[in-house]
């Protein structure tokens, strides 16, 4: 299987590429720099792309975009947050729809904060759209790949929810304080996260390339938890307690209020209802298995 892949330096990407080329399949990454063997060039601010090499290609998988919690979200970084997936996820539908011998699937990268601040309400992929940055982020994102579902096609949104890994992401940021007994949960704790640990996020794209889903998928796990339980169950892991809860005042000060908001002060609960019910299997169900599996710590 030939499977061109966009965001490949990121986590999941990475991780993505390494699996599918162990594997033994033949992977393409998409880069904005000179392109090393294995590689092709394509640059979305100027709109140019080596087409070709998604001529005959069995997938491609779209997950490049800056970073949503890098830098503070000032009005120069929101437009560059929004142009670095609308532009891309554009050009590449539009250079999909253009080739003689279209990939059979298009996966594109999508976030659960397109259904915004839900409180407690159970989300699956019929619910509506929310409000706010990231939810117009996120419609802005999907509907950008129209130009390749008009050509036929097969195109999916991966709705990806707080992806666990001990390298980066999240979780790797939380480690180092809650190993020295510092860590605490943001807030009252009562806000949701819906969260996958990378071995599935990378097991449901590889499960989608082949299966008969278009439309919205939620990549998370079908067991969301409070921010309150997953500060609990990251400290029961380490053996370190969680009695210091961290006050919305310092995440605002460093981050701003917006960004802190939307990332550690609000949630989601977000079930992969799509996933399931095309009998997709978790291997990571739970969250104490999940960090357990992931930092190395059997069960007490």
């Amino acid at each position: 299987m030939h499977v061109v892949v966009t965001g490949s330096s990121g986590l999941i990407g990475t991780a993505l590429v390494k699996k599918l080329s162990a594997d033994g399949n033949d992977v393409t990454r998409l880069v904005r720099r000179t392109p090393r063997p294995g590689e092709a060039h394509w640059n979305p601010t100027d709109g140019t792309i080596e087409a070709a090499a998604l001529e005959g290609a069995d997938a491609v998988v779209h997950l490049a975009g800056a970073g949503i919690g890098d830098r503070r979200w000032t009005t120069e970084y929101k437009r560059e947050l929004v142009d670095s997936r609308v532009l891309g996820t554009e050009l590449l539908a539009s250079a999909i729809a253009s080739l003689d011998h279209k990939p059979a699937v298009f996966l594109s990268g999508s976030a659960i904060g397109v259904y915004g601040a839900r409180d407690d309400e159970n989300l699956d992929e019929h619910s509506s759209v929310g409000s706010g940055f990231l939810a117009d982020l996120c419609v802005k994102w999907e509907a950008a790949t129209a130009a390749a579902s008009d050509a036929g096609v097969r195109v999916a949104h991966l709705r990806t929810g707080i992806v666990l890994a001990e390298s980066a992401g999240a979780l790797a940021k939380q480690l180092p304080l809650f190993k020295l007994g510092l860590g605490g949960k943001f807030g009252n704790g009562s806000q949701w996260q819906s969260w996958i640990s990378l071995d599935d996020e990378v097991r449901a794209i590889l499960h989608l390339i082949t299966a008969p889903v278009h439309g919205a998928v939620n990549l998370t796990a079908p067991a969301p938890v409070t921010q309150a339980t997953f500060t609990k169950t990251l400290g029961k892991v380490l053996h370190r307690p969680t009695l210091l809860p961290i006050p919305k005042f310092g995440p605002k000060l460093l981050l701003g209020g917006e960004l802190a908001n939307a990332l550690l002060f609000t949630g989601q609960k977000v079930l992969p209802k799509v996933l399931l019910d095309d009998g997709f299997a978790f291997q990571h169900a739970t969250l104490e298995h999940a960090l357990r599996s992931i930092l190395g710590r059997a069960a007490a």
